[in-house]
């Protein structure tokens, strides 16, 4: 909305006080989380929680993720902790040091911030934490996604609500304008630090900041963007709500393995197919997103009738009408944990913990199994689940049939998880 008066000022805030009161719906937790880097949107959104919480009796209390990439972020998590001394706030600052320099930086900074965010929810009895992302945000990841020829699913909206790791997470903003929140912090006299990478074109997101307000000219402006968003998040939903049916049809879950029988007369379009494959990939690899479009269908349609094949850290061996998704091996070959925690990103194990035991892939191991034909599973599958060691001892491979009093289960079910977000 337009704020050229006072009275449009005392609206605007309303406005704000009841979308971030409302974004909970009828489940609004007794203490909230605020995730603030120190820029603009954040702090906007910490002040506004202050004065909520003030207004509505619950706890706020501030997170700030420090990914080690810059130096100017210790100065930043600085500016929020004294922000939220002078407010009584609680305020932690989360550093990640788990970049290797392989693969996409940006997508594991991302991963990593989500994880390290919940973990620190879960320790503080936190149920749910709100994001700072606007409606410029929003515009800003169309035009990213349009450029990679992006379908229904990369150019849907953002969620307003979703669940991750077991925590709520929730935009209030997602309607605002940058302009807006920074013209209410400056009326609130609320200070924010700018990160100096908005204005550097060596980021995709700079040059496409720039790029929007070219497109302003031709009425293509973030308003619309989020508009077309929208729009394009309902056409995802329905497309998941009809391939969760589908998948019901042609999807089996073995243990860690997903089994599709699909033939190429079956009356299924193709962007339902396309779907069912991007929702099983992910679940199990483990992965956040699926292989891209390109890598998948060329390793699928390189398949002959009989036959394997390798795409996002799965093996897919096809038999006629049977297409098997199972974990590769040597994506999980290396992959070592406590038994007490979930290995592979899906994996959970019972059974007399010590801590001398560790938790990794089964591999050559299957040697000592001498059941294991009689569980069914392709021995590539077996490989790749999990198994009990002490030091080069097998101890146990439960989904192998060498139990010995540990048993291992899927943490979530295909079926319920696969089109949950």
């Amino acid at each position: 909305m337009s704020v050229d008066t006072p009275a449009d000022a005392d609206a605007f805030d309303a406005l704000l006080l009841h979308f971030a009161r409302t974004v909970f719906l009828d489940k609004p937790p007794r203490r909230i989380g605020v995730a603030v880097s120190g820029g603009g949107d954040s702090m906007a959104l910490l002040h506004l929680y202050a004065r909520l919480a003030q207004d509505d009796g619950f706890e706020v209390a501030a997170v700030t993720v420090d990914h080690g990439l810059r130096s100017d972020a210790v100065a930043e998590a600085a500016h929020v902790a004294r922000f939220c001394k002078a407010a009584g706030i609680s305020h932690d600052t989360l550093r990640w040091e788990g970049w290797d320099g392989k693969g996409n930086l940006m997508a594991a900074a991302r991963t990593a911030r989500y994880r390290l965010i919940a973990d620190w929810a879960h320790a503080r009895g936190i149920g749910a934490v709100v994001l700072g992302h606007t409606a410029d945000d929003q515009a800003e990841n169309f035009l990213i996604r349009l450029a990679r020829k992006s379908g229904p699913d990369g150019l849907a909206g953002m969620d307003v609500r979703f669940e991750r790791h077991g925590i709520t997470w929730a935009r209030p903003l997602w309607q605002q304008s940058r302009k807006d929140l920074r013209d209410y912090l400056r009326r609130h006299g609320v200070a924010w630090i700018d990160d100096p990478t908005n204005e550097d074109d060596t980021y995709e997101r700079s040059r496409v900041r720039k790029a929007l307000v070219e497109l302003e000219a031709l009425g293509i402006t973030a308003d619309v963007l989020k508009s077309v968003g929208v729009t394009m998040r309902a056409t995802k939903d329905a497309l998941d709500y009809y391939a969760r049916i589908e998948a019901a049809k042609y999807i089996r879950q073995e243990h860690g393995d997903l089994v599709l029988h699909l033939a190429q007369t079956d009356p299924l379009p193709m962007e339902m197919r396309r779907r069912l494959w991007r929702a099983m990939l992910p679940w199990v690899s483990g992965a956040s997103y699926p292989p891209r479009n390109t890598a998948l269908f060329e390793a699928i349609h390189g398949l002959s009738a009989e036959g394997n094949t390798t795409v996002g850290g799965c093996l897919i061996t096809r038999k006629g009408e049977m297409w098997r998704v199972t974990r590769e091996y040597n994506a999980v070959a290396d992959l070592i944990g406590p038994t007490t925690a979930i290995w592979d990103n899906r994996w959970q194990l019972s059974g007399p913990h010590a801590d001398d035991l560790k938790v990794r892939a089964l591999g050559d191991g299957i040697a000592d199994c001498p059941g294991w034909r009689d569980t069914g599973l392709p021995r590539a599958s077996l490989l790749a689940t999990p198994a009990v060691w002490r030091g080069d001892t097998l101890i146990a491979a439960p989904i192998a049939g060498l139990s010995n009093g540990w048993t291992a289960q899927i943490v979530a079910d295909f079926h319920e998880e696969a089109f949950a977000h």
